[in-house]
């Protein structure tokens, strides 16, 4: 960098001010080319496809109100800020299943880092358990909530007959 201000310096001595006053100017990100960069990566991948929604089983009509994400991806020699949503979104340990509202704030997060997720609706094919059944559930690698019924011992009198 200082060998090619000098060259600068050297070519132009009438502007050997400029430059040293415009040093800011010349160390500007225009004529540095980044590997990463937002402005890089095309429009079609953050159009929702009309495919997907028979892909994914999904319903456009009524979608559902819960996601189960998880990474199936590692974040290493990605750029920073997927590394950052990743984190935001609690997913740093992988073929973790974690739970998200389906709304546009989330929905944008995921939209970014949809390479290296996995994202699947939350089935309640038992219905919403009650307070007193949330902690016998089960999250299922399908994305289904199973409530997982307790068996109460028989009564004797029914065991003989």
């Amino acid at each position: 960098m200082a060998g090619i201000l000098c060259s600068l310096v050297q070519r132009h001595p009438g502007r050997l001010q400029t430059v040293t006053k415009g040093v800011e100017s010349l160390i500007c990100t225009d004529w540095i080319r980044h590997k990463f960069t937002k402005s890089r990566i095309p429009d079609k991948v953050f159009q929702p496809s009309p495919a997907d929604h028979e892909k994914y089983g999904g319903d456009p009509q009524h979608p559902h109100k819960l996601h189960v994400v998880t990474r199936i991806k590692s974040t290493k020699r990605r750029p920073y800020w997927e590394k950052n949503i990743i984190k935001m979104l609690g997913l740093g340990k992988a073929h973790t299943p974690q739970v998200h509202k389906n709304i546009p704030s989330v929905n944008a997060k995921l939209k970014v880092v949809k390479h290296l997720i996995r994202i699947q609706p939350l089935k309640l094919p038992q219905g919403l358990p009650t307070e007193e059944n949330m902690s016998s559930t089960c999250l299922k690698s399908t994305g289904e909530l199973v409530v997982q019924w307790h068996l109460k011992p028989a009564e004797q009198g029914a065991v003989k007959s």
